[in-house]
């Protein structure tokens, strides 16, 4: 873990330009928009999107690699218990069933069912790369003004800010707990069997814990002599205004939600059907 991972990268891009609220109401809106519909083409045309939009961030693939991995792997065993669970949902949702071959017992895998776990798939590809966009390319600080200037209390946009910069700080206790216990001979590479090592990951996580509750115990005592949250409203250091990019950036999600619900919903039915 030499680098550190789901932390701001501070680049000169339209994404970094756009304001914490613009970012979080994309996300948002993107996201219900993804969750909610079944339609195939709206999927894949966000999917693209996505991609372009990711593509503009200019964000390093190490920052994020680790975190891909482990969706993906999550993403393997949620297909796998689709179809392990519900192996024919997708004839009981489209109305018809066309069998490519039959396994054994009651799992036989037909053509609606590979279309829906498809549009499933879709879904991950559409939401994770804005998810992780939204985590990579906010400033913390600057998110927290916006998040105040649009009437949330500070109170809460500071403990949003502290949980966002509190990401980085985990990882490099992880980092430098796991060096001192591979100096005492517990190692977590790659030599080691892999039940081995997670059994060894597992004993970092306790003083890791009790690391954490320790720093979460300073920041408050910190924060309670400072006087934090004795009056009703506070300045901002990186508070910044709407822009350009901020606008047309809402502009764009709400065209793309407006038209993914028009195109999906127009035969009545969020599931697009081509096997009728």
């Amino acid at each position: 873990m030499s680098a550190k991972m789901l932390t701001y990268t501070n680049q000169n891009t339209p994404i970094h330009r756009l304001t914490g609220v613009s970012k979080l109401i994309f996300f948002v809106l993107w996201a219900l928009t993804a969750m909610i519909i079944y339609d195939t083409r709206c999927l894949l045309a966000m999917f693209v999107i996505a991609i372009i939009i990711f593509a503009m961030s200019k964000v390093p693939f190490a920052t994020y690699s680790f975190v891909l991995y482990l969706i993906l792997i999550f993403f393997v065993f949620n297909q796998i218990a689709i179809f392990l669970f519900s192996p024919l949902y997708g004839v009981e949702l489209y109305g018809t069933r066309h069998d490519i071959v039959h396994l054994f017992w009651r799992y036989t895998l037909t053509w609606e069912q590979l279309f829906y776990q498809f549009n499933v798939a879709l879904k991950y590809a559409v939401v994770v790369p804005i998810g992780l966009l939204f985590l990579l390319v906010t400033d913390p600080s600057e998110f927290a003004s916006s998040l105040n200037k649009i009437g949330i209390s500070y109170k809460v946009s500071y403990a949003v800010a502290i949980a966002l910069r509190y990401i980085p700080d985990i990882q490099q206790d992880f980092q430098n707990i796991s060096f001192s216990a591979q100096a005492r001979g517990i190692d977590i590479s790659r030599k080691e069997k892999l039940g081995k090592r997670l059994k060894n990951i597992v004993s970092i996580l306790l003083p890791l814990i009790l690391t954490s509750v320790e720093r979460i115990e300073k920041i408050s005592t910190a924060m309670e002599l400072r006087g934090f949250g004795r009056k009703k409203k506070r300045s901002w250091y990186k508070a910044r205004p709407f822009r350009k990019g901020d606008y047309v950036a809402l502009g764009l999600i709400v065209v793309i939600t407006v038209v993914s619900f028009v195109v999906t919903f127009a035969d009545g039915s969020r599931f697009y059907n081509i096997f009728k």
